[in-house]
């Protein structure tokens, strides 16, 4: 029996070989050359995806891929799982506003549904009302499905902006409701992404609101991002007309570069903070009073630079209070007066923590709140006042910590907690008594086939002595004898945080005998500066690296071996997945590289906003930094890969989808092995974002059935493999 098992799968990897090199993908190389390196791209070609021979290899990959991924019989386990949990828990509420007059404003959607309506209540213990169904957006146009990604209402609760988007597109729609008549104001908002850059800030009277507007609509432009500007829109007015208040054009005395995006912060009752958003950690930034800007005046004056190192600023009164790193590598917590301002000598009110990183502060009647992480998996609530700094116990041991206040005026603190392992529970403090009172929107659920799931946080010691913060998700019951399928997700980029957070896609995974790992690799912010400095331009090669140690200490301690480790990158992560797998195509049996930023020499070329993080093609040294993260250009003929399956977003304009396509392109072409390389093309979303749950569940599902198919779980193997 075992011999004819072993004969039909090797009959099925056959297959897989025969049908990718009987069909690869059209190749018109290119040569470029960077300071005497010439640079050979076979698949050029490929990034013009409107190219009718583009289109079809692409097409002709996906189709192939999900009849590939049809065969295995449990693709759709965690489809319907995600679905069967989403009825089970009844409804799930996001994107909560709550306004100083005590409205609440939400996104809820009940579990039956495809996507979340727009509700409203007087008070949080208010009657729940209905206020928009996005069904009904467009309803008479065919093919549109939209969802809401953003909501803010006006500073009284009198009108709400709600932003509509589809098919996983960047750019949405906005419109402006009345909230006590329910009337849908004629004018859209169009070319805007306030759910990723900038919100919606309205005027003081609620008489409008400042937005940022992209006047190119084409998400594979190469200038998609550039010439953004601050528009201010006044309520009833023909937003065509759009009025320009703060850009590359209208302020030309600020030198702003076109390729930053700028916004408008509504900072306190005199001022506008501006910004200019790129990938860079630090930013740009000016002031001016409220109201010379809205009489048309231009006195904006530069408040402090990216070499100040602000993050996290909020100005209250004549103080201006922010997080710095100019002095530190944990972030200090300081105060400096708004008249003469001093960024780089202020007063320091929390002075760096050891092991800590000081994440989010709350300004309230009664001090500051302020947060903090250790390996970005710890997480500890603080409040200082007059000097004097507290701990604060919280209702239950949490990796993750979010707060939310009305402001500096009232005392209301509102403090969410979650983990891995623990669901969202938003509280209310009460300083007096101090006191948790639950207040969360959402039902609490019970999930009794998780209670035997645990999570141990550890730390592995790099080859260069650095420790490195491993999360692991198991079941208590498992054996660690080498055998245990482990998928590994890792990042490590802009000094992003994977921040705990309650996934039950990691739980089933657990929950059917795997191990789901998180590598908090060099590159993001869990250890503070130092870790993002760690893994950035020339020092990049220590994000792969991370992973690759992190691999190896779990082979080492038995937790499994080389034939059952997948590992798992999205976006940024996909420099980490790319690179550990052409340096080490030994390591691991399978790779997930979900719309994948892995050719970044093109990538900075066509998107010059990524240059800030992953190095300028015109510095040799940044080349050379450039050309070592590049997984595409690493590719050699002849190499045994592991089995990968790679995903792009056709309207994704963060990772354009040429970038994945060519990956997967080279890699059919020059992988020797016989495990299945596959290419997915999602046609109806973008950067895994502004869809609809089911689509994200079935995308995910995917996934999850190609890692354990590839790791031998035996639920899911194709079904001719079976006899």
């Amino acid at each position: 029996m075992k011999q004819l098992i072993f004969i039909i799968i090797s009959i099925f990897y056959s297959f897989f070989l025969y049908a990718q090199k009987s069909n690869p993908a059209p190749s018109i190389s290119a040569t470029d050359e960077y300071f005497g390196n010439k640079i050979v791209d076979e698949y050029r070609n490929l990034e013009n995806l409107d190219n009718p021979s583009t289109k079809k290899w692409m097409k002709e990959q996906t189709d192939y891929t999900n009849s590939i991924l049809g065969k295995i019989p449990k693709r759709k386990f965690y489809l319907n799982q995600r679905l069967e949990f989403d009825q089970r828990q009844g409804y799930s509420i996001s994107n909560l506003n709550i306004t100083n007059n005590d409205k609440y404003f939400y996104l809820k959607k009940n579990g039956n549904e495809k996507v979340a309506k727009l509700y409203y209540r007087e008070s949080f213990s208010g009657e729940e009302i209905l206020l928009y169904d996005p069904a009904n957006y467009k309803s008479n146009e065919q093919n549109h499905q939209f969802v809401i990604n953003y909501i803010i209402p006006d500073l009284i609760g009198n009108r709400i902006a709600v932003s509509m988007a589809e098919k996983g597109k960047e750019l949405s729609e906005v419109i402006i409701i009345d909230v006590k008549s329910k009337y849908i104001y004629p004018e859209v908002i169009v070319n805007t992404a306030p759910a990723n850059i900038g919100g919606i800030n309205w005027l003081d009277d609620n008489s409008g609101f400042f937005y940022t507007y992209f006047p190119i609509k084409d998400s594979k432009s190469s200038d998609f991002y550039k010439n953004a500007q601050v528009v201010l829109y006044k309520i009833g007015t023909d937003p065509k007309k759009v009025v320009d208040v703060f850009s590359a054009s209208n302020n030309p005395e600020l030198k702003i570069d076109e390729k930053k995006a700028p916004i408008i912060l509504d900072s306190n009752d005199r001022f506008y903070i501006g910004m200019l958003l790129d990938n860079e950690y630090y930013r740009q930034t000016f002031i001016i009073a409220k109201q010379d800007l809205l009489e048309g005046k231009k006195t904006w004056k530069p408040l402090y630079n990216k070499e100040d190192k602000v993050r996290s600023l909020q100005l209250s009164d004549n103080d201006l209070f922010f997080l710095s790193q100019y002095n530190s590598q944990n972030n200090t917590l300081c105060k400096t007066n708004l008249v003469k301002p001093d960024f780089r000598n202020p007063e320091i009110l929390i002075p760096e923590k050891t092991d800590e990183v000081i994440g989010q502060y709350r300004i309230t009647k009664d001090g500051i709140y302020y947060t903090t992480t250790k390996n970005g998996v710890e997480a500890k609530l603080y409040q200082y006042k007059e000097g004097k700094d507290r701990s604060i116990g919280l209702p239950y041991p949490s990796g993750n910590i979010s707060l939310k206040a009305k402001g500096k005026d009232f005392s209301e603190i509102w403090v969410s907690c979650s983990g891995w392992a623990n669901e969202e529970q938003r509280f209310r403090y009460d300083l007096k008594t101090g006191l948790f009172s639950p207040e969360s929107l959402t039902p609490i659920t019970d999930y009794p086939e998780f209670r035997d799931i645990i999570v141990k946080e550890i730390t592995v010691k790099a080859r260069d002595g650095e420790e490195i913060p491993l999360s692991l998700i198991y079941n208590k019951n498992i054996k660690m004898n080498g055998k245990n399928p482990v998928l590994i997700d890792s990042y490590g980029a802009y000094g992003y945080s994977r921040a705990p957070f309650f996934s039950r896609i990691y739980l089933l995974w657990a929950n059917q005998g795997g191990i789901f790992a998180i590598a908090h690799v060099r590159g993001g912010g869990e250890k503070g500066k130092k870790w993002r400095l760690g893994g950035y331009k020339e020092t990049k090669p220590n994000t792969w690296r991370d992973l690759v140690d992190c691999t190896e200490y779990l082979i080492n301690k038995k937790y499994t071996s080389k034939d059952k480790v997948a590992i798992w990158g999205a976006s940024a992560g996909g420099i980490t997945v790319g690179r550990a797998i052409t340096e080490r195509p030994d390591l691991f049996k399978a790779a997930i590289l979900e719309a994948p930023s892995i050719n970044t020499l093109r990538n900075v070329i066509s998107m010059d906003i990524n240059s800030e993080e992953y190095g300028n093609i015109k510095d040799p040294k940044e080349f050379k930094a450039l050309q070592e993260m590049d997984a595409y250009y690493h590719i050699k003929k002849g190499v045994k890969y592991p089995a990968t399956f790679i995903t792009a977003g056709i309207n994704d304009p963060r990772v354009i989808a040429w970038e994945p396509v060519k990956f997967a392109a080279k890699l059919m072409a020059d992988n020797s092995s016989k495990n299945p390389v596959l290419l997915q093309v999602d046609y109806e979303g973008g950067h895994g974002n502004n869809t609809t749950a089911a689509h994200g569940h079935a995308n995910l599902s995917d996934i999850f059935a190609f890692a354990f198919w590839q790791l031998g779980h035996p639920d899911y193997q194709p079904q001719n493999q079976k006899k």
